[in-house]
């Protein structure tokens, strides 16, 4: 496989799990300790090689690329104030080497019809698809630059997965390796939110993919399905039937921070490894569960 380096982000959902905060600031915006989910994303996928990043938006969201763009009045402020610490933050918000492209999606017709608002970007070459949502921790190489590594070497298209008890089988995509619980291990297909009883694993789909350009073309061809919508799953699905394509237990621990309890978790584990806050993270704690009995 060629060297991945374009990601996609679709970024055009509206939050509504988050409202009234996400009336006017973008759940893509909200903060984890003291960086939005969006930079988290952002981090892992230069780590893992990309110079490209494709931020798939509404017309409404304007927060996500006003926080990309150069900030000329608060770094003057900031240069004039000697503030060299905060000033070379904001200014390493992106590398001097990677770039930005914003493409709107006119309509919320599914993940695969956000994917597919990229191809003029990201042409037919191999490229990763990160959902800020799905903020992954991790002391190593981080999830994406794993399934790089494995992309190149296997020369195959990966997908992140993460094994969920099979009661919550139909809240995700589950892929279907024919019974080989190796890590990693060839996809023979995927359904999407299939019922406990006749989920083909307990393989669960998460925010992270690498894959192949030809996924494109597949997605052009997929029927619109429940609400109209064009699912990512089932591309991958018709992928697996001519390429390569690997399901990966990454290392790290996946948080859902589309969900308020998921947020709150991120927060607390990446508060317990910040060089700053750690130490009064954890005595705060400390000191609010023994007051909650």
């Amino acid at each position: 496989m060629l060297k991945v380096r374009k990601a996609v982000f679709p970024v055009a959902g509206l939050g509504t799990r988050f409202l009234p905060a996400t009336k006017t600031v973008p759940k893509e915006m909200l903060p984890i300790v003291d960086k939005p989910l969006i930079q988290y994303a952002v981090d892992e996928a230069i780590e893992a090689g990309c110079d490209t990043l494709v931020f798939v938006t509404n017309r409404y969201k304007h927060a996500v690329a006003d926080y990309f763009d150069k900030a000329y009045e608060l770094e003057h402020k900031l240069e004039r104030s000697g503030k060299t610490e905060l000033l070379t933050m904001i200014r390493e918000v992106l590398p001097p080497h990677v770039r930005a492209v914003f493409v709107t999606q006119a309509e919320a017709l599914g993940l695969g019809h956000a994917v597919l608002c990229a191809e003029p970007v990201v042409g037919n070459e191999p490229f990763a698809v990160l959902l800020p949502d799905d903020l992954i921790w991790s002391r190593g190489r981080g999830a994406l630059g794993q399934m790089v590594d494995i992309a190149h070497s296997r020369n195959a298209s990966v997908i992140a997965v993460q094994d969920v008890p099979r009661a919550q089988t139909g809240s995700y995509g589950i892929v279907d390796t024919a019974g080989d619980s190796s890590n990693p291990a060839r996809i023979h297909g995927m359904v999407e939110k299939p019922a406990p009883d006749v989920a083909p694993s307990t393989r669960a789909v998460v925010g992270r993919y690498v894959l192949s350009g030809k996924v494109f073309e597949l997605l052009r061809q997929t029927e619109p399905g429940k609400g109209g919508e064009i699912q990512l799953t089932d591309a991958i699905a018709r992928l697996t039937e001519s390429n390569t394509v690997l399901a990966y237990e990454f290392e790290g621990r996946r948080f859902d921070c589309g969900s308020r309890i998921g947020l709150v978790e991120a927060t607390i584990r990446f508060a317990l490894d910040h060089e700053d806050l750690a130490e009064d993270a954890r005595a705060y704690m400390r000191a609010a569960l023994a007051e909650t009995g």
